[in-house]
């Protein structure tokens, strides 16, 4: 008789055994279903960061029935047992490294995922995520993002947008690079971000494949599906341009061409003022959507028509375009950091006021100052954390943009203009908060700046002087409208732009 012996584990063979699985796979946890955002909590999602999302659709707008494929390319940041994405449409399958993974929508917008195994921290993993629906009858918080046409649909919103057409980690200090891959009708075009890198037809449809190589936020991502006239140009420097105006715009196509038409222009001026130009196209596009607001979706902004019902007005072009060095390149880390987008688009605005010969920035801050009583709800606001109720409110821009021509008086042009270009440089691509510049600004001009800052930015009152250019007294605070106080030739235009941003 044969005899089998138990054999136990000597203490080294017990611990070796213990080796051999990965103490990440032992300590995973589910990642946050919200990135901390301090307006918007449940935003984003924690544990991992995208580098790429390659979105395969197909969207027939007679039924607006929209079919995808989402393969996420993700490296976890933690051991992760679970993770989130942010997402409304109806998934029909989610695969993780290849293995099916278990999935349930729960919340406003989350998808949650579970993987076959623990993921570990640092090792790059694909998520495939297949869906289908009918994104116009999606609503988060009582609105939808995504807007039919007459000929077929537009998404382009903030501070959110992906959740209705692909499943991202949507917050923007999350960003990755975009392939978009769209097949409509032949009587269609399919407009996104970046280079259209090939274009092919079969059976009845068109299949538009969009490259977006630098890295992009979620909510910057846009779609738009229609019938467009497209013109096609580049800048003095070779960057592609392309615009994209609905066929049906009627009396206001010629004002809506008149602005975006120079585009080229704008962003050739911008570069010398700001820097070289971050991306690898650019552009705009103007569908049939009854709406009012614009926005700098990266490389092509959205503008919609109202915006030109008024005539051309070359001003709205310069915001959007500003918005792709301050906001799209260099993006707010937390939402209430939104004056470093709008603050600076604004403020380009009046620099081209400056330009043009429409007025100077100073002459536009004075404006601001002296036209707007003490007592009155303006000054209440504080751009550098105005609250998510007054996010967008015309304080972050018009106060935001005295602001900065307050630091350009208090530092000088050369310096000022020195930071806001080594500000963008040094800060391509990534992230940054209101306190990042405060201290980025001292330290370039090697001056205090934070009682500057705190006064223009945080503080609920009226400041009681505006800093002037050297050799001239500043301004002095009133309590009611200072008479005489002229408007410069700009200021209506650079206003009906602000108004176009009233998310």
């Amino acid at each position: 008789m044969r005899r089998h012996r138990l054999i136990v584990p000597s203490t080294a063979a017990a611990a070796f055994l213990l080796l051999a699985v990965p103490a990440s796979a032992a300590d995973a946890t589910p990642g946050a279903p919200g990135a901390g955002d301090s307006y918007y909590p449940e935003d984003g999602n924690g544990g991992y960061d995208v580098s790429h999302y390659d979105l395969r659709l197909k969207y027939q707008p007679k039924t607006d029935r929209l079919e995808g494929t989402a393969t996420l390319l993700a490296t976890p940041t933690q051991a992760l047992s679970r993770f989130n994405l942010d997402f409304t449409l109806d998934v029909s399958e989610v695969l993780v490294g290849g293995r099916k993974a278990a999935y349930r929508q729960s919340g406003a917008h989350e998808l949650e995922v579970t993987p076959a195994g623990p993921l570990e921290q640092g090792k790059p993993v694909s998520v495939v995520v297949r869906y289908s629906g009918t994104p116009s009858t999606v609503k988060i918080d009582g609105y939808t993002a995504w807007k039919r046409t007459p000929d077929g649909a537009v998404v382009a919103q903030e501070p959110q947008a992906a959740a209705w057409w692909f499943p991202s980690n949507d917050h923007p200090t999350d960003k990755a690079t975009y392939d978009v891959s769209v097949s409509v009708p032949d009587d269609v075009q399919a407009i996104s971000n970046g280079v259209l890198a090939s274009q092919s037809s079969k059976l009845g449809w068109t299949r538009y494949n969009w490259r977006s190589t630098k890295p992009q936020a979620s909510y910057l991502a846009t779609l738009a599906v229609g019938k467009f006239d497209i013109t096609t140009g580049t800048t003095e420097s070779g960057l592609p341009v392309v615009n994209a105006y609905s066929k049906d715009l009627g009396e206001n196509l010629p004002s809506a061409k008149a602005s975006i038409e120079r585009t080229a222009e704008i962003t050739d001026w911008a570069s010398t003022v700001f820097g070289p130009y971050p991306f690898n196209a650019v552009g705009g596009y103007v569908p049939n959507v009854k709406s009012s607001y614009a926005l700098e979706t990266q490389t092509r902004p959205f503008y919609s028509p109202a915006s030109f019902t008024s005539g051309a007005n070359q001003q709205i072009v310069v915001h959007e375009l500003a918005h792709q060095w301050f906001g799209d390149s260099v993006s707010v880390k937390d939402w209430r950091d939104i004056w470093v987008n709008e603050g600076f688009a604004t403020y380009a605005q009046w620099l081209w006021s400056e330009k043009e010969g429409e007025g100077t920035a100073q002459e536009l801050a004075e404006y601001v100052y002296n036209g707007i009583p003490a007592d009155n709800d303006f000054w209440k606001v504080k751009p550098g954390d105005p609250g998510a109720n007054r996010q967008f409110d015309r304080a972050v821009y018009n106060r935001g943009a005295v602001a900065l021509q307050a630091l350009r008086n208090t530092v000088g042009d050369k310096t000022f203009f020195a930071i806001l270009k080594q500000w963008t440089t040094e800060n391509r691509y990534g992230n940054a908060s209101v306190q990042d510049f405060v201290k980025f600004a001292e330290k370039a001009s090697g001056k205090k700046l934070a009682p500057l800052f705190d006064t223009w930015l945080f503080q609920p009152s009226k400041p009681s002087t505006l800093p002037a250019p050297a050799g001239t007294a500043p301004a002095k605070a009133t309590k009611s409208l200072k008479a005489g106080v002229t408007a410069p030739k700009s200021w209506k235009k650079i206003q009906d732009a602000e108004r176009a941003h009233r998310h």
